[in-house]
């Protein structure tokens, strides 16, 4: 039987280095009580910040504490990120996080005390020299100052952060650490089954495999949803309060003013993936045909449409074929993917107890982390590629911008991601055989099925879910799965059979307690189409303005970032080349089948 392995028998060169954002935990422990004297320092400042200068003072200590928070906070984090179950970094992340409740609520007086100031004595500011590195914070300000709250509010507010996030945390505990999968036969090996078992159970050509991996999975969270629903319904709630304090009409109204994007990102996404779904019917139509089944189920869409075609990559080996897929990117994009790789900033294999998924995190002044749960499957490949894209956004952004406007917000978080992800994808159609080719196609239309419209999907599920809070109704499991399995059937059309089990679906998805964030997938496939094509079109100009998109961080609105790089998501275009890419990836791959 195969077993995942404990945290202490995977190789060291595929764990991440975290000393280079502290060196061990004693280290921590002497950090994070300087850092308590600093957050000491900054309250004196109270009553101080009508002052131009003691402002501008203010400014520059808050910003050398908090990097010094953020890397006390990623640290306790991600060491617990690599083994859930260890008790001494479940107390350092606890302590961690509540002094990071206390630090925010510390500084409850700044905000109001700001927007003292008039709005237009906000803005003169911003233009100033010496207040350069402030200019879009105190922009931000002028805008919303309306919206900024009394001094004990905004302290309430600040110490509600020691449990909002509590709904998440106890998810993440019982996904992470506490689910129960019965164990699958997989390529006739009975298999524990995980999270990363199941990604790549669902590629495999065994249908008898996929199925019992679906059902080990949902079933799992069937037995659990009362619960999930409950924790999930305490999430919703929690947005619908914190909007109407903020006199927001809606949670999706609050979520995107606070990433400053224009609404007209989010309706023109709804519009173009409504006008796509006969597109996508097409697709699982000619899914079901090729692949012959009397029923196309929903632990049929992951599979490969081409017997023998299915790509097996070692981590090296998908390290090394993103590297190659990258070289339009430049000399030295190639040159930090290489420190990425020999330098400890990847974690790279599952063992237990480890936190599922992949992330890349950053904070200012220290390289980028990853991590991966590799497995050697085409689908892990393009992880490694995502990832990595989130990394090297990061590291452009720290080292073109002050810390203050380093911090890129989500919107634009999942475009560079993507980019890399579609250069791949071209890069492994070049000189691909009939068969190949058929199977990337399929691989290529499956990308837009799941992170453009299955993403827009569970975006229409997160809207729905809120209103049912916003209009004083029940949230129950009941009329979760409801929600969710007529969302299915929409999507995804009569040529797929909708099983029961997908109505618990909602139940698995972790993004869906960061509300409003997975639209923002959509989006950057939306963008990143339109930037890898130009880029491959067009050479070093394309790659110079992507370039300034990845360096420009936080500093001006995430959609005037996004125009550095061409791309206008308040306009049609973006959405009708992303839908015309999918119609064309269709119409090749349904000529392959034909001849």
């Amino acid at each position: 039987m195969t077993r995942i392995p404990e945290r202490k028998n995977v190789k060291q060169i595929y764990k991440w280095d975290l000393t280079a954002l502290i060196d061990g935990d004693a280290q921590w422990e002497t950090v994070f009580g300087k850092v308590k004297e600093e957050a000491k320092r900054l309250s004196s400042f109270k009553g101080a910040l009508s002052d131009d200068g003691k402002l501008l003072e203010f400014f520059r200590e808050r910003d050398a504490a908090m990097q010094t928070l953020l890397r006390l906070y990623l640290y306790a984090h991600m060491s617990n990120h690599t083994d859930t179950r260890a008790d001494k970094y479940q107390k350092m992340k606890d302590r961690i996080d509540t002094f990071s409740v206390e630090f925010s609520s510390s500084l409850s007086f700044v905000s109001p005390e700001i927007c003292l100031r008039s709005a237009e004595n906000l803005r003169e500011l911003a233009g100033r020299e010496e207040f350069s590195d402030y200019s879009y914070e105190l922009a931000t300000y002028a805008k919303n100052k309306d919206r900024i709250l009394s001094e004990n509010e905004e302290k309430i507010i600040s110490e509600t952060g020691a449990f909002s996030g509590g709904f998440q945390d106890a998810f993440n505990m019982f996904d992470n650490a506490d689910v129960r999968f019965r164990d699958i036969t997989l390529n006739g090996k009975k298999t524990e089954m995980s999270h990363g078992v199941y990604g790549m159970a669902m590629q495999s050509s065994d249908r008898a495999a996929r199925q019992e991996a679906f059902n080990s999975m949902f079933e799992a969270y069937k037995d659990h949803v009362n619960t999930i629903a409950a924790l999930y319904a305490g999430n919703l709630k929690k947005d619908w309060f914190y909007a109407k304090l903020r006199k927001y009409p809606s949670c999706l109204e609050r979520e995107l003013d606070a990433n400053d994007v224009e609404p007209a990102a989010y309706t023109n996404l709804i519009k173009a993936t409504e006008k796509g779904l006969k597109t996508l019917h097409a697709y699982m139509r000619l899914r079901k045909k090729v692949l012959g089944y009397d029923k196309l189920n929903m632990w049929d869409l992951h599979t490969a449409l081409v017997d023998g075609a299915e790509m097996r990559f070692s981590y090296e080996k998908a390290f090394k074929t993103v590297k190659r897929a990258l070289e339009p990117l430049g000399e030295d994009y190639q040159a930090l993917l290489d420190k990425a790789y020999s330098e400890g900033w990847i974690d790279v294999m599952e063992n237990r107890g480890k936190r599922s998924g992949a992330y890349s995190w950053a904070t200012y002044g220290v390289h980028p982390y990853v991590l991966l749960n590799h497995k050697p499957t085409l689908n892990s490949v393009f992880t490694v590629a995502h990832e990595l894209g989130h990394a090297m956004h990061s590291y452009y952004s720290n080292s073109a911008q002050p810390f203050a406007k380093s911090d890129y917000v989500i919107f634009v978080a999942e475009i560079a991601s993507t980019v890399n992800e579609v250069l791949l994808l071209k890069y492994l159609l070049e000189g691909a055989d009939k068969n190949t080719r058929k199977y990337l196609l399929g691989y290529y239309l499956d990308m837009f099925r799941t992170t453009l419209f299955r993403q827009t999907m569970f975006a229409e599920f997160e809207l729905r879910a809120h209103t049912l809070v916003e209009n004083g109704s029940p949230v129950t499991a009941e009329a979760l799965g409801d929600i969710y399995y007529g969302l299915n059937k929409k999507y995804y059309g009569s040529a797929v059979t909708h099983n029961d089990l997908i109505r618990y679906e909602w139940a698995r998805i972790p993004h869906f307690y960061n509300s409003y964030y997975v639209y923002q997938y959509a989006t950057g496939l939306t963008a990143a189409v339109s930037i890898a094509a130009d880029i491959l079109k067009r050479g070093k100009p394309a790659v110079e303005a992507y370039k300034k998109f990845l360096s420009a961080g936080g500093s001006m609105p995430p959609m005037d970032i996004l125009r550095l790089a061409g791309v206008d998501l308040a306009c049609d275009a973006p959405y009708d080349n992303a839908m015309a890419e999918f119609k064309k990836t269709l119409a090749e791959l349904g000529r392959l089948f034909n001849e």
